[in-house]
């Protein structure tokens, strides 16, 4: 299972390096590649002749979702076929990624390898991002030519879809400092993979993303007020936030101001981005139980366009509205259901593994979930699927319960997984 877990943390690197994921030829690539993964774990179970199958408490919401956009095309409800098709098939690949991380990612020590793999990802991916920043010449890896233009950073056509990546992976490395759960060796390593993400964010000049990392951290001080995590932990914390403001003084604060100047001809107005949430919601009125079909929004959007600017409108820069309008109050629903679970089986894991392992894992993930989510109502992370693969990653770690190895067997591709309520911990749902 080893091999089975590094092709999992390299399809989520690849999709990340891959422009985020958003070209037909790279959503192909990680589509087959889950696939190929889904067959390779089913055949393994099989020669294992093991009846059990471990689901994530989020897999039935997102499942019915899946069910749901099925359905718009069974019975032709959606404005296109071929665009809820391509959705669905991006839908199931998200639904697999979240199988099969409950299969391999299920002990601590197969947790702590995704966490420093996530950790790194974050720290490279904005290394690189910071490289470009001051080395830009208007080519994406300073060879590919954007064609429809962009206002990138990293491996991302646009900046806001960066700091959607930075806030996921930002608290992965900075909670556990908040928390005191990092040896003093690896002190200085951990705190360098949260700030240099926090500056990549900072100078991405992504408003978006600096509020949802402002309330990223309002909602972390809250929750560690209600844990009373000591001060001396929470100051440690603090201080790394501070020397990632500090760092983006000193490389030149003017500069982000000015990004923030040079990009906002680049960007969709603010009277446009109100224009086409009143749009989106006339859709959702006109189409309020199942919507016009998921992915189909530029097709259906002209006529409803109120303030035409010559440019095509495919996302309405609010995920929750074109969610609604897409699919419908039952799509909303099936969401709502989603987040729901999300939330509170996050915090009812907070609750009972005290301060534990897994209990920060799911505090780190409940956060950077947090982020995107609150972005969500600016951009349309959720439409890029780098994103959206590490957001069902962030949402795994928020809600998984952590199983124990079984005493006198080598920790790692266990026959069998035990039943570890007997040791103070949840099992996650077994069918």
């Amino acid at each position: 299972m080893r091999l089975f877990r590094i092709a999992i943390c390299a399809l989520l690197a690849f999709s990340v390096l891959a422009y985020g994921c958003v070209e037909e030829w790279s959503q192909a690539v990680l589509e087959i590649s889950l696939a190929w993964l889904l067959v390779w774990w089913a055949i393994r179970q099989y020669r294992r002749r093991s009846e059990h199958v471990v689901l994530s408490p989020l897999f039935v919401p997102l499942a019915t979702l899946a069910l749901l956009v099925f359905a718009q095309m069974v019975f032709h409800t959606t404005a296109s076929l071929y665009h809820t098709r391509i959705e669905l098939q991006l839908v199931v690949a998200y639904l697999t990624l979240l199988l099969l991380l409950t299969q391999a990612f299920y002990r601590s020590h197969h947790l702590r390898g995704l966490v420093w793999f996530l950790m790194s990802l974050g720290f490279f991916v904005s290394i690189f991002g910071i490289l470009q920043h001051f080395t830009f010449n208007d080519k994406l890896y300073w060879f590919r030519v954007m064609r429809q233009g962009g206002n990138p950073f990293g491996p991302y056509v646009n900046r806001n879809h960066f700091a959607g990546f930075a806030e996921l992976v930002i608290p992965i490395a900075l909670v556990p400092l908040f928390l005191g759960k990092v040896r003093r060796e690896r002190l200085f390593l951990v705190a360098l993979f949260a700030i240099v993400p926090i500056v990549a964010l900072l100078l991405s000049a992504s408003r978006g993303g600096i509020v949802s990392l402002a309330l990223q951290m309002v909602i972390l001080f809250l929750l560690l007020l209600v844990r009373r995590v000591r001060s001396k932990h929470v100051l440690v914390g603090g201080m790394v936030v501070l020397c990632a403001a500090l760092a983006v003084s000193w490389i030149g604060v003017t500069q982000v101001l000015q990004r923030f100047a040079d990009y906002q001809s680049l960007e969709v107005s603010v009277g446009k981005r109100a224009a086409m949430r009143v749009d989106t919601w006339h859709i959702f009125l006109d189409h309020p139980l199942m919507g016009t079909g998921l992915g189909t929004l530029q097709m259906v959007f002209p006529p409803y366009d109120s303030l035409y600017d010559g440019r095509i409108v495919n996302h309405t820069h609010n995920d929750y509205l074109e969610a609604l309008a897409e699919t419908g109050v039952l799509g909303g629903l099936c969401c709502l259901w989603f987040l729901g679970v999300l939330l509170l089986d996050s915090l009812r894991g907070l609750a009972e593994l005290g301060s534990s392992f897994g209990a920060w894992l799911n505090l780190s993930g409940l956060v950077g979930c947090c982020g995107l989510l609150v972005h969500s109502l600016v951009d349309f992370n959720l439409h890029i699927p780098a994103n959206a693969l590490l957001f069902v990653v962030a949402a795994y770690l928020a809600t998984t319960r952590l199983q124990a190895s079984p005493p006198g067997q080598i920790a790692g591709d266990s026959a069998t997984r035990f039943d570890a309520k007997t040791k103070g911990m949840s099992r996650l749902q077994t069918v």
